[in-house]
């Protein structure tokens, strides 16, 4: 091939890829802005979206009402045995803790158990967990498309009547009003890991 083709060909190249990095910078995802604050890789595609559940006074809301500030989603039922309550009083303390550095947060729990949890029951735990907890519920189609939105899994066990299991994932997710969602939080993480996690995403959107 002749040398001056060469050249040229390899001019092109690095014309290409200098715009490839340029239109790369400057349209970087929103979320690049918060990457010093990521632990690692989010994967799975989208999570979190618009959502329409029912509130413990029984108003229908919808996650823009619900989501006013930094929040910590957790998915799980008022009946559990044993993981929920831990779960939820460790974002409960998550919460208190942020509350000391200066930023304000919102525990979330959302039932994923619609046929026990009523509004009056998902009322009367987030009020016991912590006075800032938003409880919600809803019918099953509702829950349903809320869990979809934010790829967690259930599956209620076979029992007689009231009396019945539910598994389920047990992720903590971190929202931000205008943002969505940003992290989640595995059942290891400590309440003033989370505290700092979620303060350096408060900041970086602020």
């Amino acid at each position: 091939m002749d040398k001056k083709l060469v050249w040229v060909a390899a001019g092109l190249l690095v014309a290409m890829l200098a715009g490839l990095y340029t239109y790369t910078v400057l349209n970087a995802p929103e979320d690049e802005q918060f990457a010093q604050c990521r632990q690692g890789a989010v994967a799975g595609g989208d999570i979190g979206g618009p959502f329409e559940l029912v509130s413990g006074t029984g108003e229908t809301v919808t996650d823009a009402d619900v989501i006013t500030e930094p929040s910590l989603i957790y998915f799980g039922y008022t009946y559990c045995p044993d993981v929920c309550p831990l779960d939820v009083y460790r974002n409960a303390e998550a919460v208190d803790a942020l509350e000391q550095k200066g930023v304000a947060a919102t525990p979330v729990f959302i039932s994923i158990d619609p046929e026990r949890d009523t509004p009056d029951v998902v009322a009367e735990f987030a009020d016991i967990m912590h006075p800032k907890m938003i409880g919600l519920t809803g019918s099953p189609e509702q829950v349903k498309a809320a869990s979809q939105a934010y790829r967690t899994f259930y599956r209620r066990h076979a029992g007689e009547g009231d009396d019945y299991l539910v598994d389920h994932s047990t992720f903590t997710y971190l929202v931000l009003p205008e943002h969505g969602f940003v992290d989640f939080f595995r059942r290891d993480a400590l309440p003033d890991q989370m505290a700092e996690t979620v303060a350096c995403y408060a900041n970086a959107a602020s």
